[in-house]
């Protein structure tokens, strides 16, 4: 099970790295800006959800610069990083995705961008985003799917076996699981949403090794074993036989490649 508190407290406590860090997240919401400017809609009332410092809505308040913007967060310190890069206007709430703290068809736009891979499951957080919506109002969502960090993973799952860890839960459970495109389409049919695209593409970044790769991670705020007492990677000497693999398997042109799966999606409320 995840551990919600530990992510709260994780991010709420990286809030002021976050933006100097967080280059694949700045990407995926320039291209959900993109997807947005494409649909050209003038929404009264938007709803950023998982808004983290703000990134997105302050693109947004250029594209929608009559629409009233509101983020809502679960880290209180990323809240307030978002206050104070986006418009006087807008509002801000510490809150949790899965019972967002707002009245039934109060958005005319719910968007979301590399949050919902910290969820437990897809059902909840979606159900809310479509409850908060207007009628035939749009939902969209970019999210981190299950190839994200593969190489990371692969070469985790190696080394235990090599160590004769393989089998061992305890270790396993230190590897987020993100959820595959075909969860996020189930979800939306659960709520009774018409999907208008789902898609997935790959944003690669590079690093010195793994362990500025590591860091990187952590610094933002998410933690790689994100599960309730699962704990870091391992011991030390996991650690250097990790950065070893990898070398091993993908290093190129003095870095190694952390490849993220985005997975897009569009979706309309039930008119």
């Amino acid at each position: 099970m995840l551990d919600r508190n530990r992510i709260k407290r994780s991010f709420h406590a990286n809030a002021r790295l976050y933006d100097g860090l967080a280059t694949v997240q700045r990407r995926v919401a320039a291209r959900l800006v993109t997807l947005l400017r494409e649909r050209q809609l003038a929404p009264a009332a938007l709803l950023d959800v998982g808004c983290g410092t703000g990134t997105l809505l302050s693109f947004l308040e250029g594209l929608y610069p009559d629409s009233r913007l509101v983020g809502v967060d679960l880290a209180y310190n990323m809240t307030r990083m978002a206050a104070a890069k986006v418009g006087a206007d807008s509002v801000f709430a510490a809150g949790d995705a899965e019972h967002l703290p707002f009245r039934d068809r109060a958005f005319d736009l719910v968007v979301t961008s590399s949050t919902l891979q910290w969820l437990e499951s897809l059902d909840k957080s979606i159900e809310e985003m479509f409850r908060v919506a207007v009628p035939g109002g749009l939902v969209v969502i970019a999210y981190f799917g299950q190839e994200t960090l593969w190489e990371l993973r692969e070469c985790y799952r190696q080394v235990l076996l090599r160590r004769g860890k393989g089998g061992d839960e305890r270790h396993q459970q230190r590897l987020h699981r993100f959820c595959e495109a075909g969860e996020l389409e189930m979800a939306l049919a659960s709520a009774g949403a018409e999907t208008l695209m789902v898609c997935s593409e790959r944003e690669v970044v590079r690093h010195a090794d793994v362990r500025e790769l590591l860091g990187a991670i952590k610094n933002i705020g998410a933690g790689a074993g994100a599960r309730r007492g699962a704990g870091g990677l391992g011991w030390r000497g996991i650690l250097s036989d990790l950065d070893a693999e990898y070398n091993r398997r993908f290093r190129g042109d003095d870095s190694i490649p952390a490849t993220y799966e985005v997975v897009y999606a569009v979706a309309r409320r039930a008119a």
